[in-house]
This record gives structure tokens, sequence and C-alpha cells, in this order.
């Protein structure tokens, strides 16, 4: 699975963002779709995950409320939109597919394949 994610720029503090990421060469329906970010000087973080099949999601906790996580099956895209955005979510977005979708995983180890990154960065 070929992965891309777009969607970054510059926007200004309290804007929004919508970030997607799409799969070339195969459909998304025998995968789980992560979305982390990194930081520059920080460690990838887990973002949200979303279950293709299901639809189920799920938010690290620090994430919760302004991050949502959906899916367009008949795009085969999944979305990441960020709400009121701050400078502290200046970072590089990365989406991850993981072909094991019967348990939620957050560790960047766990994760197949990965997107080359889209950046965001919000100026205060």
């Amino acid at each position: 699975v070929q992965l891309q994610a777009f969607g970054g720029g510059l926007v200004q503090a309290g804007g929004s963002l919508r970030l997607s990421c799409t799969a070339s060469r195969r459909s998304f329906s025998r995968y789980a779709v992560g979305w982390f970010r990194q930081a520059p000087g920080k460690e990838r973080e887990f973002v949200a995950r979303i279950n293709w099949s299901s639809g189920g999601t799920y938010y690290a906790d620090s994430m919760k409320g302004r991050f949502t996580i959906s899916r367009d099956s008949t795009k085969n895209t999944v979305y990441l939109q960020i709400d009121t955005l701050k400078p502290e979510d200046t970072a590089v977005y990365y989406c991850a597919a993981d072909r094991k979708i019967d348990q939620i995983f957050t560790a960047v180890s766990a994760y197949d394949y990965w997107g080359q990154g889209t950046q965001v960065t919000v100026s205060s």
C-alpha cells in the first residue's frame, strides 16, 4: 500500500485544516488507518485511528475534542479534521496503515505502511 498525505499548510491560530490520506494500488478495506504527528525535535506521536471496515475511531487522550478522523469509502480517503488550531499543533502529520484491525494500536512500530507526511504550521 502506498499512502499519500496532503492538505497541510500555514494557518493562523484558531483556524482549521482538513488533512487527507489516500492509498494507491489497494483499498483501505482491510486496514486500520492512523494519523501521527511529529514536531521538530520531538518523537512521532499518535493522534487518531480509524478501522476502515467498521468505522470505529480511537483518539489519543490529548487529541480528543479538536481532532476528528473520518473516512470516505467512495474516495478511498481518510481525513483528519483539526479545529481551533494552536501553534503547538505545528508538526509534520503522517498517515499510516495497519493490517492488524482486531485491536487498537497506537505505537509507531505497529503500523505497516506510511505516507510521506504533510507539514502543518500554525502561526500565533
